[in-house]
């Protein structure tokens, strides 16, 4: 029963997907199966994705999935990059992340508020090399994204940048960090500039990787800006409009943490739902017992409302309609989700699945981020509650 149940649950996307869409959501699930499997639990331990694997990555085009063919990109769509980064998550959120910060954040940023030299000089070498950063965060500076302090001084023909950035996903691997930066902090947001900073700028330096509970394998560092020089024409955007470009990518952003999620509540769930099937007592496999059946056709439903909720919002956002409202939904509903499975997905493995040599016990660590990272569940919550009431 429970690998009929898996087997069904695996197959639920493909009522709502294209034909060539359900073929590439093939190719990315046995891609993260067969290659990033056998890696998750080393890179785990060691804290660091595997070099060869992040190659593999950009040799796929998942690394540029929106970007036009014309810049060396798959010219695909958001909806790809967010089943890419589902499927990729169902396996290892570390690596999730990591393409879901290039696609949904990155990428999105140039795409859409680059200039096209700057599409010219970026968008071929992070379509075939290079990784990509979004550095907003600061220590006084989280849900009160506008509260940051970096400053960003005008010299002629560059801006001079100094301050700290924290809790920057990808830091380890990125070339290219979006850093946003303020040269007035009289006048609060609408001082606020985003900026194209290379890693090899004069100035910019790297501090501590972080040390965390869940997603270790994803890079998390500090940065730091010590008159940093950045050419005039690295300016994303105008001139004090930065505050749009974080408020308007960090929304796409969300449906891709909503596909993260999704995906991590779906792999916790297949390993659950394969030991039930192998687990005996009592003389047969707990999966005939109804009280473990109930508990996984309870977590079913929430998969599937939440691969329901991940697929609308990302759907709106390629029909260019409003989706702020869904990105939040999905935000906080998807991280609820995978925090609830992975749980149960522990308690299902019983006192295996409180060990390291089980794969659940990782996907419930990483579930924690979830609600906490691109916008609290306080800070969803706060959204939707302005555009519903």
């Amino acid at each position: 029963m429970a690998a009929m149940a898996e087997q069904a649950l695996n197959t639920a996307g493909l009522k709502y997907l294209t034909e060539d869409e359900k073929l590439f959501q093939d190719s990315v699930r046995q891609f993260a199966r067969e290659t990033i499997g056998p890696l998750v639990r080393e890179m785990d331990e060691h804290q660091k994705i595997d070099a060869s694997l992040i190659r593999q990555l950009f040799e796929l085009g998942l690394m540029g999935i929106e970007i036009p063919e014309a810049y060396g990109g798959a010219g695909g769509t958001f909806f790809e990059a967010i089943l890419a980064v589902e499927e990729i998550s169902a396996v290892d959120p570390s690596v999730g992340v990591l393409v879901d910060v290039q696609n949904t954040l990155v990428i999105n940023a140039l795409l859409r508020w680059g200039t096209e030299k700057q599409k010219q000089q970026y968008l071929p070498r992070m379509a075939k090399e290079w990784v990509g950063a979004y550095a907003l965060s600061e220590a006084g500076s989280g849900s009160d994204a506008f509260a940051l302090q970096a400053r960003a001084e005008k010299k002629g023909d560059h801006y001079v940048l100094n301050g700290q950035k924290l809790w920057i996903t990808n830091g380890k691997e990125a070339e290219l960090f979006i850093v946003f930066a303020t040269t007035d902090l009289s006048v609060g947001y609408k001082g606020i500039h985003a900026f194209l900073v290379e890693k090899s700028n004069p100035g910019f330096t790297l501090g501590k990787k972080e040390d965390k509970l869940g997603i270790r394998a994803s890079s998390t560092c500090e940065v730091f800006l010590e008159d940093c020089k950045v050419p005039a024409e690295n300016l994303l955007g105008e001139a004090g409009k930065g505050y749009k470009i974080a408020i308007e990518t960090l929304n796409e952003g969300r449906i891709g943490i909503g596909a993260q999620m999704l995906g991590l509540a779906q792999g916790a769930w297949n390993h659950a739902a394969r030991y039930a099937k192998e687990r005996k007592q009592f003389g047969k496999p707990i999966a005939d017992f109804q009280a473990v059946q109930f508990q996984l056709a309870e977590l079913a439903v929430e998969i599937e409302a939440a691969r329901l909720m991940v697929y609308n919002a990302a759907r709106l956002k390629d029909a260019k309609l409003d989706f702020v409202k869904e990105a939040a939904m999905t935000k906080y509903f998807t991280s609820q989700v995978a925090e609830r499975v992975a749980s149960q997905a522990v308690e299902v493995f019983g006192g295996y699945g409180f060990v390291k040599d089980y794969p659940v016990e990782k996907y419930f660590r990483d579930s924690k981020i979830g609600k906490i990272y691109e916008g609290t569940s306080n800070m969803q919550l706060a959204t939707i509650a302005k555009m519903v009431l």
